[in-house]
């Protein structure tokens, strides 16, 4: 994390704390994970500062944001080259304070 610079560290780690504790839906890829979140503007916005600061200390993750037609979900795609899916499970892990993140469909509770 240290190709961020410091003064963005605190702040960047507390939006994506909060960014990723909306996701509604995981779920695995062969080369890593993908999350699911509401059609929210906010969203959007949200994903992109994050993107724009962790491919600045992963430049080995590759990250797509998927915007579905119609008022549909946002999605986060997080993949790479292979041993990747690991790296992703722990990051993703600090970030929601869970030893791992389940398959979930949150809008299906």
């Amino acid at each position: 994390m240290t190709a961020i610079p410091a003064e963005q560290r605190p702040v960047h780690l507390a939006k994506s704390r909060e960014l990723f504790s909306q996701i509604q839906e995981t779920r695995e890829l062969s080369n890593g994970y993908e999350f699911r979140f509401a059609d929210e503007l906010s969203v959007v916005k949200k994903l992109a500062d994050f993107v724009s600061l962790e491919k600045l200390c992963c430049p080995f993750l590759r990250f797509q944001i998927q915007v579905e037609e119609e008022s549909g979900p946002v999605w986060l795609r997080l993949t790479g080259r292979e041993g990747v899916k690991a790296f992703i499970r722990e990051e993703i892990s600090g970030l929601t304070g869970l030893t791992g993140f389940p398959m979930i469909n949150k809008s299906e509770l």
